[in-house]
Order: structure tokens, then sequence, then C-alpha cells
């Protein structure tokens, strides 16, 4: 792996990369031939070819691979910035920035130096101690939402390995609340949300209703009831007295870059506060100024007409808390959730290790700069403007247009939903990464340290991809 990693390092040829890997794959790869990837089509970065180096490579190593994925074939071996390399030296504007998790681009120096410096240090001694980074980013995250205007009662955290961990660590603290309020064990319900993403184990699984993910390993857990997003009416019999928790993203991600509005966060919090339960907000991707406020649910735009801000009991993160490094965060208030958690509630062996916290810690810190938070609404604007002009010239394609700063989404029309998938090659082999969201929604996540001009070539290359689809319809 060293050589592998030496040569992705200086952005190598197809030829000069495959030369690094070991024997028997070596041989195969060599001979594949990379000449037909330049004249399969004229676009700038058309997909591998079958007789590719890429396609050799995968096929070498896909079949010891769960096959859990279905990609496209270039082979991702570099970032620098908003840009992707694959292993054909072909470039990519990377508007995914590795679903919202690159906010700060990719191979930041600091972070890169950060690592490296950490990891002569100390990587792992597990929770049986303390470090000199779990509590310190814990402190920050604490300090830095409460000054941000976000999560008022915010007290502790809990650090793990992943969003998916960070929502079943708080849909655990949901049910203990549940079982300290009421010990019959009646009070264990939890309600969430069509269209929501939760994650892929178990208990996050449950709270996420999307028969494509939950049927293959139904049933589900007991206890998961489900709602109208946005719908206010509905409350006052899905969420009752059995109610332990709520969770609700306040940008849909997965599910298509749904919005909630003031009214329906602020008559949530109002219901779990009568029938006392844990109101969760996941923000694992909307959250971290990708909204342009640190917390999204703190956005100026979510302030009711009348009365405070809905806030959370819990607040889940992680995503572009470690930039590309594994890590989830639960964020608790003190006085709904707090003094209901003792030690071995809940546990991890890997989670807050001083490696990845250290290199949260500075990422929080860069992140909550106003001047980047400043410059995600300018940018965000451009998004949109951009993505307007594009609606007016393709009516027939684009049918609205959603989002807060760089998280946005351009939804097809009907007739051009299945097309979804087109669009996203068609702007890869023109030099650009997007991805889908719900049913027939663009997705654009892009870095949050992308420039204006990245922005308007991202744009023209969308162009570029709707002509193309449009005329092959």
């Amino acid at each position: 792996m060293a050589p592998l990693h030496l040569a992705a390092r200086r952005l190598p040829t197809a030829r000069r990369l495959i030369s690094s890997i070991k024997p028997p794959a070596q041989q195969r790869f060599v001979s594949a031939s990379t000449e037909n990837v330049k004249t399969k089509v004229s676009v700038p970065n058309p997909d591998p070819t079958a007789d590719s180096a890429s396609v050799a490579f995968i096929k070498d190593q896909a079949p010891y691979m769960v096959p859990t994925y279905v990609r496209p074939a270039p082979v991702i071996v570099k970032g620098q910035g908003c840009y992707l390399w694959d292993m054909e030296n072909r470039k990519y504007l990377d508007l995914t920035a590795g679903i919202a998790v690159n906010s700060l681009g990719h191979c930041d120096p600091e972070v890169a130096q950060i690592i490296s410096e950490q990891a002569e240090v100390l990587i792992h001694a597990s929770n049986l101690y303390y470090n000199a980074w779990t509590g310190a980013l814990s402190k920050l995250l604490i300090d830095v939402t409460r000054k941000s205007g976000a999560m008022r009662d915010a007290s502790q955290v809990f650090i793990s390995n992943s969003g998916t961990e960070a929502n079943e660590a708080a849909i655990k603290f949901a049910r203990k609340v549940g079982r300290s309020r009421d010990p019959s064990g009646d009070k264990h319900e939890v309600v969430s949300f069509y269209n929501s993403f939760h994650g892929r184990t178990m208990g996050a699984l449950s709270a996420t209703p999307n028969p494509k993910y939950q049927t293959p390993f139904s049933p589900m857990l007991p206890g998961f009831k489900y709602g109208t997003y946005n719908d206010v009416a509905q409350l006052q019999t899905l969420v009752t007295e059995k109610t332990c928790g709520v969770i609700v993203e306040p940008i849909q991600g997965e599910g298509g870059i749904n919005i909630a509005t003031p009214e329906f966060l602020t008559a949530l919090r109002k219901r779990c506060d009568e029938v006392g339960a844990v109101l969760i907000f996941d923000e694992i991707q909307c959250g971290l100024s990708r909204t342009g406020s640190f917390w999204a649910h703190a956005h100026p735009s979510l302030a009711p007409a009348s009365g405070e801000a809905a806030h959370p009991d819990i607040l889940t993160s992680a995503k572009a808390l470690g930039n590309g490094v594994p890590i989830g965060a639960t964020i608790i208030a003190e006085k709904a959730v707090a003094g209901h958690i003792q030690p071995g509630d809940h546990g991890t062996t890997y989670g807050g290790n001083p490696l990845v916290c250290r290199v949260a810690h500075h990422i929080v810190n860069r992140l909550a700069s106003p001047e980047l938070q400043s410059s995600v609404e300018t940018k965000g604007a451009t998004l949109v403007s951009g993505f307007k002009a594009l609606q007016k010239k393709y009516p027939q394609v684009i049918s609205e247009i959603r989002g807060r700063g760089l998280i946005q989404g351009v939804q097809l029309t009907p007739a051009f939903i299945a097309k979804a998938s087109d669009l996203v090659t068609a702007a890869r082999e023109h030099g650009m990464l997007i991805i889908t969201a719900g049913e027939g929604c663009i997705r654009f996540v892009p870095p949050l340290t992308i420039t204006e001009e990245q922005l308007k070539t991202g744009l023209r290359i969308l162009e570029q991809a709707l002509e193309k689809v449009v005329s092959q319809a």
C-alpha cells in the first residue's frame, strides 16, 4: 500500500499509478489500454471504458468487497480543495463534498498537519481514561453552540464515530428519559417523519420510514411511529403520553432538501413539552454552518412570527465535524436529558479518541467563523440565482429549487425524474460531481470553501449536462 499511497499523493498518470501496485494485479492493469478513454465521446471526462485501467483495477478488487454500493467506474485517488482526481488523471469539480463531509475541502493542509502531529503523539487509549482532547472538543461544541444562539440548554456531549451512531445514542437517551419518567416502560415510542433519513443501523433505520431501506431488514424495532413532515395538525395524535422522543431534521437531506417550517418546529417543541418527550434535531447534514448559521435550527429564517424559535433537547452531528475523519457527536440538554444518563448507559471503543477529537476541535473553530458563515450565504445566493436562470431556460425539466446556504436541491419535473441519474452521469463526464436526493432531486452540498468562480463553473457544467439530457429525452 505504501507505493500506491505515495503515487496517489503525486497525482500520477494511470500507468504510473498502476505500475506501483504489486503483482499479480499489476500486469493485468498495465496491459489494459487507456487510450480509448480519451476518444470514447466528445466530453472532457468520459467514464472509463470496459478495457480501461480503472475497470481492470475494479475487477481485481470488487469481488472482495460486500456489494452494498453501486458505483460508477472512476477510481478516485487524490483530492485537493474542491477537486478530485481519478486513477487516469481526470479532474472533477466536487459539488458533493463527500456527501456534505468535506466542508473545508479535500486534504486541507491544516487538517493534514494536525493528523500528522497527533498520530505521532497518541491516537487511541480507550475511554477507560481521560485524554487531552475529548473534553476540549465537548466544551468547545457547547460554548460555540450557546454563543451561536442555538440549543439554549446544551450542556454535555457524547462523542461517537458516525452520524448513525450519534442518532443511535440520541434514541437510546430518549428511551432512558422515558423509562426514568415512567418506569412501567409505556413511555417508549419514538416519532420520526416521512422522507427523513437517520441512518442504517437498526435503531436509526427504524426511524427512517423508507420501504427501500427498511423492507429487506424488517421487522423494524418496535415502538416507532411516523408522521408527515410540516403537518402541524397531526401532532396532537402522533405525539402522545407514550412518546419518549421525536427526531426530526430541520432540513431533510437525503429526502430531497425539504425545509421545516418555523410553525412546525415550534409546534413540535410545544407538543413535546406537553407530553414530556425529548425533542431531537438531526443536523448531521444541515448543521455546522452549511446553511450560513452554525446550527440550521438557529437560522433567522426559522424564527417564528412570535415567540422563541424551537430548540432541541438533543442535537446530533457528524459529517463536517471531521472533514473526512470518522466522528459523530450527540449534544444533550441539561434539564431534559443530562440528569437521566448514568455511567454504563452507553459506550464506544473508538469514539472520542484524541486524534479525531483534536481534528474536530480545529474544524469547529474554523466552521464557527462569522466570515465563513457570511460567505456561505453569499455563495448560496449565487447558486440559487444560477438555478433560477436554468429553470427559466428549462422549465420542462426543473420544477422547484429548495435549500438554504450551501445545501441546495434542484427538483426535476415528473417527466424528468427518471432522468436524474442520467443528469448525474452527464455532469460527471463534463467534469463535475453531483448527487441525487429523494425522488428526482439533484443535491448540491459543495465544500463551504468553494469560490464564486468555481460555483459559476459548476453552473456552466450543469447547463451542459441539462442540454445533453434534454437532447436525448
